[in-house]
């Protein structure tokens, strides 16, 4: 039976994305060698197209599909931002991919596909709806990750991705089948219902399925303990593939995340048990990034355990339980995913053939003799840092904000949840102070340092350069006008409550 148009509607960006990842696939074998960049522009019209598809699929709310997909302002907003990553993803990659001599239709097909199941992810209503998009989206990250065929880090970055993401993947679909066994459902609102009156065994069972399926999308958000794959994954793979894996493919796994603990364990029982789960795993995550990052001299390398960090700033987002910190986390995703696809994107370039110029020290002296490059990597990595003026201050803000009120409003019955809430607000910033050293260090060497050698890197092509205004212009706009897209969070918050 064909499906009713409203819902063919609610999945539109997820159709008009892998339908133009389709034809770049069934037109790539007959485009000659030199025209290989209409596949790009292909790309980027599909990528375009999807974000369009957003604003119709925003009249269309509600739950389709027999319920297995929902369009509500949470699962907008962040297909909004998928999508609108992938489009920068495209752009960005095009002069890399030339200067590599990698520059098939694939990459672009991949990047599509991937953002189509980073959409499922974010508006999954069902927990096999969601094992559907997370896998359409892991594939095609696994095999981007390997895309320069002739490099052997690319090869151990692709092999290491793939081999531990197979195992975060199956303890996440041995969690949905223990789940499953426990209360009968896999729906996420049924399993509000339900999942607050399971006893005795199916209890437990339904404990452990929620502990299972935490340590698979643990996995995906790079949050500690489950966190040893990334800095090898970033660095190794292409450098527009690693802005790509920083940015989308995380928000798309936070919003699972989110939404599988808010709506499905939202009950004040099972609440109580993933909280301390979720403040453990933050308080690891940015100690685990920010110590490790301290000692790289590898700035492709540095930014992956920056990730790492940040992962648990946005875990003290999801600790804190309210709908100021579901806003704030959507918020910070947007602006993090800015700023990383800046940073990356500057570095693909600066890299040069073969990536063979990512060491810190390569780059002494950048602020001389390309003001402007070393200008914007400035302000990406201040932004990461949380500097006043920067999106990065206030998203680091709202997330701070958002514990400290949990905080208050814990009920006086329970004066340790609300001490660790506390704690949880004065290790966050602990830790920015700790990042402080790293991030500046780079600008350190930016400009401070002489030069060493004659190396005189190239002027920034002009979809780069496209892709770092954009980014740059979204980051100081969100830092000094956060209104209009704060208050879309807040209103997407609201749909997880």
């Amino acid at each position: 039976m064909f499906p009713p148009l409203e819902d063919l509607a609610r999945l539109l960006p997820e159709i008009v994305a892998s339908g133009f990842a389709c034809l770049i696939m069934l037109l790539d074998p007959f485009v000659g060698r030199r025209n290989k960049g209409w596949m790009a522009r292909l790309a980027l019209v599909g990528a375009l197209g999807s974000v369009a598809a957003v604003f119709v699929q925003a009249n269309y709310l509600g739950a389709g599909f027999y319920g297995l997909f929902l369009v509500d302002e949470f699962s907008v907003f962040l297909h909004a931002l998928v999508f609108g990553v992938a489009a920068l993803a495209v752009l960005g990659a095009y002069d890399y991919l030339e200067r590599e001599g990698i520059q098939f239709g694939e990459y672009y097909a991949l990047v599509l596909f991937a953002a189509t199941g980073m959409g499922i992810m974010a508006g999954a209503n069902e927990l096999m709806t969601a094992f559907i998009g997370l896998e359409i989206s892991s594939i095609a990250s696994y095999i981007l990750a390997g895309f320069r065929r002739n490099a052997l880090k690319s090869n151990e970055s692709a092999m290491k991705y793939f081999l531990l993401g197979s195992f975060a993947t199956a303890f996440f679909l041995y969690g949905v089948a223990l789940v499953y066994g426990a209360t009968g459902t896999t729906a996420l609102q049924s399993l509000r219902l339900t999942a607050g009156h399971a006893a005795g065994g199916a209890g437990a069972l339904l404990v452990l399925g929620m502990g299972l399926m935490f340590v698979g999308l643990a996995f995906k958000v790079a949050s500690a303990p489950f966190q040893l794959w990334t800095p090898d994954a970033y660095e190794g793979a292409p450098t527009p593939v690693t802005a790509l894996f920083s940015s989308g493919p995380k928000a798309a796994a936070f919003a699972l995340l989110a939404r599988v603990l808010f709506t499905a364990f939202g009950a004040e029982a099972l609440s109580d048990v993933w909280y301390w789960a979720v403040w453990i795993s933050a308080a690891l995550t940015m100690f685990a990034g920010n110590l490790a990052a301290l000692v790289q001299t590898n700035v492709k390398r540095m930014l992956a355990y920056s990730s790492i960090a940040h992962a648990g700033y946005i875990l003290v987002a999801i600790a804190a339980r309210n709908e100021l910190g579901l806003a704030a986390l959507l918020f910070y995703l947007v602006t993090y995913s800015l700023v990383k696809i800046g940073a990356f994107t500057i570095l693909a370039h600066l890299g040069e053939a073969g990536e063979k110029r990512l060491e810190i020290e390569e780059y002494a002296g950048l602020g001389w003799k390309r003001p402007a490059t070393a200008g914007f990597l400035s302000l990406f990595l201040l932004s990461l840092l949380g500097l006043p003026l920067t999106a990065g201050f206030l998203g680091k803000l709202f997330v701070f904000d958002a514990a400290l009120a949990a905080a208050h409003d814990a009920p006086p019955l329970y004066p340790v949840l609300s001490s660790s809430l506390v704690w949880l607000a004065i290790l966050l910033a602990i830790n920015s102070v700790i990042a402080a050293y790293y991030y500046l260090r780079v600008l350190v060497v930016l400009y401070f340092h002489e030069a060493a050698g004659e190396w005189q890197p190239a002027p920034m092509p002009a979809a780069v350069t496209a892709v770092v205004l954009l980014t740059a212009a979204g980051t100081i706009y969100l830092g000094l006008f956060p209104g209009l897209v704060m208050q879309f969070a807040s209103v997407a918050a609201t749909a997880l409550r």
